[in-house]
């Protein structure tokens, strides 16, 4: 049965609140493409972060590469010990991160393990020795801490290179875990920090901060449709279609707002408290900045 995998929001936001407190977890986040894989009784089931995959509708190539001999048999030996387990990972593909080594690529990095008859999330300790010894990838652990601060975390964030390439700078960001937490919604949630995003959400942190009268709306989409925003949108768009993207800019701009509303309106609005948004208004300048990001597309 495919079994959605949850957002993963920004530390910070509301459904991350208490998340910190407590022994946490704190991963690696790789740049490709959320896969997930299942046992059913006429064998392996694979999925993308929507949907089940199938050959004629597959997700970059991941459903192939689960009915490929290099994983079949691991995967079929793990689910058949563990039937009602599902497994989540990232599909490494290129995306937004072109700086990842180069036998990194076209691999199934397991980040999660959730539990279908217990709805609950396996911890890190309880599946990783299991992964390990059926030689299955798996995204380690970066370091398990009490209590960190957003501090600490931003400099756990900047010295990780996991995947990356020598001398190539560091990765997207991290994912920070608590097994035992459940946010004041009621569910589980996990917390991100993603580099370029803490970059721009967080001026004061890094030294500068700009002011200016803008209409509201252009100061949502300046601050949220960034360049790694809109080349992330980009990259899944190439992995669906060989088109040329230029006579996809419509399709392009609709995705680029639909990624904005779903993923950021929560923090849109806990940033702007009581903000009156004209949604036409902020199309516009989404389109506008998605413009700016993507000159290329427009020369």
């Amino acid at each position: 049965m495919f079994v959605k995998y949850p957002r993963v929001v920004k530390i910070g936001y509301d459904e991350a609140e208490g998340l910190l407190v407590g022994e946490c977890f704190v991963f690696p986040k790789i740049d490709g493409t959320n896969a997930s894989v299942w046992a059913e009784q006429d064998g392996l089931h694979a999925g993308s972060r929507n949907r089940e995959l199938s050959l004629e509708d597959d997700n970059a190539g991941f459903l192939a590469r689960v009915l490929d001999s290099y994983l079949t048999n691991r995967l079929v030996v793990a689910l058949g010990m563990q039937p009602e387990w599902t497994l989540y990972g990232e599909w490494l593909v290129p995306h937004t991160l072109k700086t990842y080594r180069e036998g990194a690529w076209r691999r199934f990095y397991i980040f999660d393990v959730y539990d279908r008859e217990r709805e609950a999330f396996v911890p890190y300790d309880k599946y990783m020795p299991w992964l390990e010894g059926l030689g299955l990838d798996y995204i380690p652990l970066l370091e398990q801490v009490t209590n960190p601060s957003l501090e600490h975390l931003q400099k756990k964030m900047m010295g990780n290179t996991y995947l990356v390439r020598d001398g190539a700078g560091v990765g997207e960001g991290i994912v920070v875990k608590r097994y035992d937490f459940v946010n004041r919604f009621g569910r589980t949630q996990w917390g991100k920090l993603v580099r370029n995003e803490f970059k721009e959400d967080n001026a004061k942190v890094f030294g500068h901060q700009v002011v200016a009268m803008k209409p509201l709306e252009e100061k949502i989409a300046q601050g949220f449709v960034t360049v790694g925003r809109v080349q992330k949108v980009l990259a899944k768009m190439r992995t669906e279609r060989d088109v040329p993207m230029r006579t996809r800019i419509p399709e392009l701009f609709g995705r680029v707002w639909h990624d904005l509303i779903t993923e950021e309106m929560w923090g849109i609005l806990k940033k702007h408290k009581k903000a009156v948004i004209d949604f036409g208004k902020l199309y516009h300048f989404v389109v506008v900045q998605v413009k700016q990001c993507t000159p290329e597309l427009f020369g």
